[in-house]
């Protein structure tokens, strides 16, 4: 999150105030000045402090889940005024922030957190957290195309990681398709920009329909597009051990 809000959420006044604050050079983040109120900051991670006083939120951490409908931009705030994710965790009592993204035409399962450890490794792909596609696209998903998705695909950044590939009749749910599209799960865990609409036109297959039904052992389980709910106890434990066990032994 952006410094002046960081500021704000610790209880020290109006996100105004804290531009005046942090204008007074009062305000370092890991001992270093800052560039201005809109310097990025990750809480749990990051050491902020006031006069020397490490400061930190006021509410304890936690980790919500919201079912993402099209339409809305994966941030907190947009300068074009277009809808955003923010608007649906604007009720809660911390201030929170989404782990990754998903585009704006992509709807799904979408993680928010005031842990800053906890969404870097979630977030980072040496930590291997699975992410679960249900993809419509446009022709037929043949042998061909489905091996070269499992081996890896060149993409601008490198060549993905192999995904796996779960076709139709091995996944929950009518398909709703037209004629001329086929649907399949795809299951990678890096999370690059539009990474599963590029990797499917790489092989021919123009995305029509994108949602992610999975995120690690997390599914959407009958949540309504817009719902949200705060993750239980044991579920963020899971999450945590998951991460620290995967990313031992990986580059």
């Amino acid at each position: 999150m952006r410094i002046n809000r960081f500021l704000a959420a610790c209880g020290l006044g109006s996100r105004r105030k804290m531009d005046e604050l942090i204008a007074s050079g009062r305000v370092r983040i890991n001992g270093q000045p800052l560039d201005g109120p809109g310097q990025p900051v990750m809480p749990g991670r990051d050491v902020v402090t006031l006069d020397g006083k490490v400061l930190g939120l006021q509410d304890e951490q936690g980790v919500w889940l919201l079912h993402k409908p099209v339409g809305f931009l994966t941030t907190m705030a947009d300068p074009q005024g277009r809808p955003t994710v923010a608007e649906f965790v604007a009720g809660l009592p911390v201030r929170v922030f989404p782990v990754g993204r998903l585009d704006m035409d992509t709807s799904g399962l979408l993680l928010f957190t005031n842990d800053g450890k906890l969404a870097h490794r979630l977030a980072h792909p040496k930590h291997g957290v699975e992410k679960e596609y249900r993809v419509i696209v446009r022709g037929r998903l043949g042998l061909e195309a489905k091996a070269a998705l499992e081996e890896g695909v060149l993409l601008e950044e490198g060549m993905t990681s192999p995904a796996r590939v779960l076709l139709r009749d091995a996944v929950p749910g009518g398909s709703g398709l037209h004629s001329g599209e086929d649907v399949f799960h795809l299951v990678i865990h890096e999370g690059w920009k539009r990474q599963v609409r590029r990797m499917c036109d790489a092989v021919g297959l123009p995305v029509i329909q994108l949602a992610r039904v999975r995120y690690d052992f997390l599914r959407l389980d009958g949540l309504a597009p817009g719902g949200l709910r705060k993750l239980a106890a044991d579920e963020v434990a899971r999450l945590q051990a998951g991460t620290a066990h995967r990313g031992r032994g990986r580059a």
